[in-house]
């Protein structure tokens, strides 16, 4: 995937997501899989870099030096209509059921308006279901019904 440098930003409402099994893990099917129904939301995309202060007692200034430390990946958000298809459900009971090797790399990627060409896509590595939240129900209401999954991963890459 060649990223296309462009002077407009492009659009946040065109991305696709899929997966596929993390290579460590067992996963049977080795070929990417599209997520059915799509989603209607990520959140949470980015990546944090812990900086240490340290001066020593002989420093010749009042000021610490900034040392680069560890890095985090944020947990990583995703909302979609309830479809009745229990793909993920079933990711995510794997996980609560205790099954180590559920990792899976989780690729989004950010369409251009003709939907083809890709713009931008991020890779989220090692990831696993820490979250499910079903849909609000309300008799009176007249919003579509929402689940959201939360995913955590050890690692988020931007493929050149």
């Amino acid at each position: 995937m060649a990223t296309t440098e462009r002077d407009r930003p492009y659009s946040q409402f065109n991305f696709r997501v899929s997966w596929q099994p993390a290579p460590d893990s067992e996963g049977d099917n080795l070929e990417e899989t599209d997520v059915r129904a799509g989603f209607q939301e990520v959140t949470g995309l980015g990546l944090e870099i812990t900086i240490a202060e340290y001066r020593a007692g002989n420093a010749q200034v009042n000021s610490p030096i900034k040392i680069t430390g560890t890095h985090k990946v944020p947990d990583v958000t995703f909302k979609r209509g309830v479809i009745g298809r229990l793909d993920l459900w079933d990711w995510v009971r794997e996980v609560r059921d205790g099954a180590q090797n559920q990792l899976k790399n989780v690729t989004i990627r950010l369409m251009s308006e003709d939907r083809e060409s890709v713009a931008q896509e991020w890779l989220l590595k090692n990831a696993r279901p820490m979250k499910y939240t079903g849909p609000s129900l309300n008799g009176k209401g007249t919003d579509l019904a929402i689940e959201e999954f939360v995913l955590s991963c050890e690692q988020i890459e931007m493929p050149a």
